[in-house]
């Protein structure tokens, strides 16, 4: 979208917060002097496609208002949000208690443009292992499972390159300079993909012990405790406060697998899973990592493309989920998994 795009839209939607249940023409009526009635319209369309706005009546009396998912899906600039140092951001500081059981239940996380991107991709790399041997296809998906190990854990911190994961995970040589825990880490990744893909059916339905489990397998050999934490946790760079109650983190887990099995939309579960286990924090280290091989699973055992991350920016990852634990809005993070995706179907099978 244009920055011309996104200034109409914008005003637009200022106004119809300010001014809920207007018409198209109550609304060109403020504004004629800036946009054209024709204008007014097509906005109006485009930002009820983009579930930003919600609608009532029909014909000349439809209104327009904010819909419950705008916080949600309402467009960030992740550039000008990091301009401002970690206390002059005005967040939600604490766990939303409301967003897993009411907020997300009832919102779609992608507009029809980006369920349309998403569904053509689905259908390439549909089409793309049709024409597979059994043999090609588990050659791409080891390929895959390699570059996902090294970044998974590369956003983690940990230095190994993508030649020396490569040597690891296949030959198991451990490149020199490195730590113990990296290469462990690495291989955990490899051992919990291996393991998903032997058992694609293991996360349906999710369930807090199938969660604990890949949790597990990650963090073997780590030192890192397992099962849900039971003492308080800090994130770098936000000022965000993950619940610190056993018993109020076993119930949010407990609400996140409600709603992900609910959930029809495979992409939907997918990301539900990948930015919900994050915020959560469920436990002392390997939350993130926990995610991204839970959410593959989900998409392995509805024979859809996994995601590899390859190509994503580490910090671009962190600083789409601190906007999550900061702002309880998907968009950056929307953005990254839809083109991950994307790269995943084009660069692989």
């Amino acid at each position: 979208m244009s920055n011309k795009d996104q200034n109409r839209n914008s005003l637009i939607l200022d106004f119809i917060k300010e001014n809920p249940n207007s018409s198209s023409s109550e609304i060109h009526e403020v504004l004629k002097n800036k946009l054209s009635y024709a204008t007014v319209k097509r906005s109006l369309q485009q930002l009820s496609a983009q579930k930003l706005l919600s609608i009532s009546g029909k014909g000349r009396g439809t209104k327009y208002f904010i819909s419950e998912a705008y916080d949600i899906l309402r467009p960030i600039d992740v550039t000008e949000y990091f301009k401002k140092e970690i206390d002059e951001r005005k967040i939600k500081a604490g766990f939303n208690f409301t967003l897993i059981k009411k907020t997300l239940s009832k919102i779609d996380f992608f507009s029809d443009e980006e369920s349309n991107q998403l569904k053509a991709l689905q259908n390439k790399y549909k089409e793309n292992i049709s024409k597979l041997t059994k043999a090609e296809y588990q050659k791409e998906l080891e390929r895959l499972a390699i570059d996902l190990s090294w970044k998974s854990s590369q956003i983690e911190g940990n230095t190994y390159s993508l030649l020396e994961t490569e040597r690891l995970l296949k030959e198991k040589e451990t490149a020199s300079g490195k730590t113990k825990d990296e290469a462990s880490m690495l291989l955990n990744h490899k051992s919990a993909l291996d393991f998903i893909i032997q058992h694609p059916d293991y996360v349906k339905p999710l369930t807090i012990k199938s969660v604990e489990d890949v949790h597990s397998m990650l963090v073997e050999d780590l030192g890192i405790a397992r099962n849900i934490r039971k003492r308080r946790v800090g994130i770098s760079g936000t000022n965000y406060r993950p619940l610190d109650n056993e018993f109020q983190i076993k119930e949010a887990l407990e609400d996140m697998c409600s709603l992900v099995n609910k959930e029809k939309n495979i992409f939907s579960k997918a990301l539900i899973v990948l930015i919900l286990l994050s915020y959560i924090q469920a436990f002392n280290d390997g939350n993130k990592r926990t995610a991204r091989i839970i959410s593959n699973a989900i998409l392995m055992n509805n024979n859809y493309c996994p995601i590899s991350f390859r190509t994503v920016d580490s910090i671009d990852y962190k600083k789409a989920m601190l906007v999550f634990y900061e702002q309880n809005n998907i968009t950056p993070f929307k953005r990254i998994f839809i083109n991950q995706f994307a790269f995943a179907v084009e660069t692989y099978f």
